[in-house]
């Protein structure tokens, strides 16, 4: 490690980059580059091998290894000398870092970050893995020893390394190209819940042991399953609660600010990994409010309020725009931030309702973590803890209200995560979808107003209009990087979201615009499918295909599921084509494992169902209108689209986009329910309960709290 401290050293070139990633490195003593010509053309210049790290700014251990190694004089030494280092923010470079990845794991060393990769000249990945010490321990290859080695080998052996990176190269490349007849799209659904089905903890809840993941793609997957047929596939529909019931009473979930931590180190869903990023934020909301559709538990609806609560107090921008994510160390010190002690919650409360708290809540004298410390979850029941106290349930409820009311002002006081403030368009995309369903779900406008300001930010900061392309990321005034596949399909989907939520043509407008330009810069018109970055860039060596909905929805999955929505809406028969080609595409590559795309699964199953929309003609502002719309929103209805039509010009613009709705009109004066399957509409009723029972005739779900 250097003596010198790091604003004693002169700045390297990341100084001038906004990514917060790269920027915590611009005082290393490493010579680090940005991802561009310039190194490029010095790698090639010198005959220099890359030295290429990918992380991201909330990475636990990126933190790590930039101590341990990229502050050590001995490792920027050998750096500097036989390599040209380059940083990279997987958060803004997703192509970059998704090459390399794949290429890491071609060649059995694992995946993760951060990622560190030796590339050739052309970029060719030869060598690379994850986390290296500084020096080697523990049968892990150091830093130093690994430098030294690779600088020999290039010298004495470059050409047969570079022989190796295009083999690897072309290993990748080949995955875009599957092999064999697209199967069954039912069979795809059987294996995939066959998959989850012999996977499932059924005592804990979630999917196999430990590490847990919040995989909420199982959930969206598993829901719409088990709607496909209620009576038969009740499992599907309790894996997915018993999961989202175990994350909630667990460590994973922040019992004070809301919200949840990234996945669980456990099989209990105690010890969480703590970071907080905003996508988790995003697709968990969905899984709650679709939990509350189906069951109307009002704990699921609470969970969600919870998720909307955090990101608007602690994930969003001046300007309304969602920033990313908050790093899981303060002081030094994983998880610090969140935990407590029996002697920190009663200095904040006092004796007995610290007693109260302490017992609900799992706070003990030998804790559950490090130093003595315990993580909030619960560890007995609302009235386990009434009974304990001699008091009635509510009042318990009431005081542990208060409680955390108290400990969460508390908890502001002290010294908090690093907060990664850049603004990422598919990450926005996604929450701007989660808070107008919520909006919807919820039945609460204020919701509504936070989808709106953040799509219009992105679409006046990020969306050039002129040629119709997004940038991907904004920060400290600028608007930089190309927009990827995600950046697209998601904003898109948000905007179809709050068109559901406000009812106001000029959403569908833009979800359309964004699809267009979408379809001119990613869509493969040969195999189908679409490109997750956009042609041109010659730094990215190969255009991938995701075949992977993990923690981030694959782009294709998001991508398909809008255009037979939108292909559907609009009649647009050359979205559908595009849909099923691709469909096809994507089947094939997963002939072999199904569960690797749960999410693509859900795009299949909407365009398997047969076409249905949903209309009322109405004023939106009237109280019979609104009554339609929350008998629509409070049920679980995975394939249908609810438009709004008015006796003004909302109704002319929308009529443009949606012929088939001109002729639906209001019955003297009053709001009107259309249900329109196949573009056929049944007769228009009235009556909210008719209006309900045309839904359940045609094959909408609803929940066990039909009537609230």
């Amino acid at each position: 490690m250097s003596d010198a401290p790091r604003t004693a050293r002169a700045p390297n070139r990341l100084a001038r980059e906004k990514s917060p990633y790269l920027l915590q490195h611009a005082y290393n003593p490493v010579d680090w580059h940005p991802w561009g010509d310039e190194a490029f053309e010095k790698a090639r210049a010198t005959n220099r091998p890359i030295f290429l790290s990918i992380g991201y700014s909330t990475c636990h251990w990126c933190h790590v290894m930039e101590r341990e190694s990229f502050e050590s004089e001995a490792v920027a030494a050998l750096l500097n000398a036989h390599f040209v280092p380059i940083k990279v923010d997987r958060e803004e470079r997703p192509d970059v870092d998704r090459i390399y990845m794949n290429a890491v794991q071609a060649m059995g060393t694992g995946g993760g970050w951060p990622l560190n990769v030796f590339l050739t000249p052309d970029l060719e990945p030869f060598y690379g893995g994850t986390y290296f010490p500084p020096t080697s321990r523990m049968g892990r290859p150091g830093m130093v020893e690994l430098l030294q080695r690779v600088h020999e080998v290039w010298r004495e052996r470059g050409a047969e390394l570079a022989d190796q990176g295009r083999r690897v190269l072309a290993a990748i490349e080949s995955l875009n190209q599957p092999d064999g007849a697209a199967p069954e799209r039912e069979a795809l659904f059987e294996s995939a819940w066959a998959y989850l089905a012999q996977g499932h903890d059924a005592e804990l809840g979630g999917f196999g042991r430990a590490p847990k993941f919040p995989s909420t793609v199982n959930l969206n997957f598993l829901f719409r399953h088990w709607a496909a047929e209620p009576a038969g596939l009740q499992a599907a529909r309790d894996m997915a609660l018993a999961q989202l019931v175990a994350m909630r009473r667990g460590g994973i979930h922040d019992h004070l600010g809301g919200g949840f931590h990234r996945y669980s180190t456990d099989r209990e869903w105690l010890v969480p990994h703590f970071e907080k990023m905003l996508y988790d934020q995003a697709l968990l909301a969905w899984s709650y409010l679709e939990a509350f559709q189906i069951t109307g538990d009002p704990a699921h609806a609470g969970t969600a309020r919870g998720i909307f609560g955090y990101v608007g107090r602690d994930l969003t921008g001046a300007e309304g725009a969602f920033l990313s994510a908050e790093d899981a160390d303060s002081e030094g010190e994983e998880g610090r931030f969140y935990v407590w002690t029996p002697g920190q919650t009663e200095e904040v409360l006092g004796k007995e309702p610290a007693a109260l708290f302490d017992h609900r809540y799992g706070v003990t004298a030998h804790g559950n973590f490090e130093h003595g410390t315990s993580i909030l979850h619960e560890a007995n029941t609302l009235e386990e803890s009434a009974a304990a106290f001699g008091l009635e349930p509510g009042e318990v409820a009431r005081r542990l209200e208060a409680a955390r009311t108290a400990l969460l002002e508390a908890r502001a006081k002290r010294i908090r995560p690093h907060l990664d403030d850049k603004v990422l368009v598919a990450w926005n995309g996604l929450m701007i979808s989660a808070f107008a369903r919520g909006a919807r779900v919820l039945d609460d406008a204020a919701l509504t107003a936070r989808a709106a300001r953040a799509a219009d930010f992105v679409w006046t900061r990020l969306h050039d209009a002129a040629t119709g392309e997004l940038r991907r990321r904004w920060r400290d005034g600028e608007a930089a990087e190309a927009g990827q596949l995600d950046d697209y399909a998601y904003y898109a989907l948000g905007c179809i979201d709050l068109y559901q939520a406000t009812f106001e043509p000029k959403w569908l407008e833009r979800a359309i615009a964004v699809t267009e330009t979408q379809i001119a810069r990613f869509y493969d018109g040969t195999r189908g499918g679409f490109f997750e970055s956009p042609a041109g860039d010659a730094g990215v060596k190969i255009r991938i295909k995701d075949g992977f909905d993990g923690a981030e929805i694959a782009g294709n999955s998001i991508a398909l599921y809008n255009l037979v929505l939108l292909g559907r809406l609009l009649d647009r028969d050359d979205w559908l084509t595009m849909a099923g080609q691709s469909f096809d595409y994507f089947a094939t590559r997963l002939a072999a494992g199904a569960a690797a795309m749960p999410q693509m699964l859900v795009a299949m199953d909407l365009e398997r169902a047969a076409p249905r929309h949903v209309v009322i003609a109405g004023d939106p502002a009237a109280a019979d209108t609104r009554a339609m719309v929350r008998a629509f929103n409070g049920r679980f209805s995975p394939h249908d689209v609810l438009l709004l039509v008015d006796g003004g010009a909302r109704r002319k613009d929308l009529a443009r986009l949606a012929g088939f709705v001109e002729p639906l009109v209001m019955t003297r004066g009053r709001a009107t329910a259309y249900v329109c399957v196949n573009y056929a509409c049944r007769l228009p009723t009235t009556d909210p309960a008719e209006f309900i029972a045309q839904l359940d005739d045609a094959g909408m779900t609803p929940h066990a709290g039909e009537g609230r």
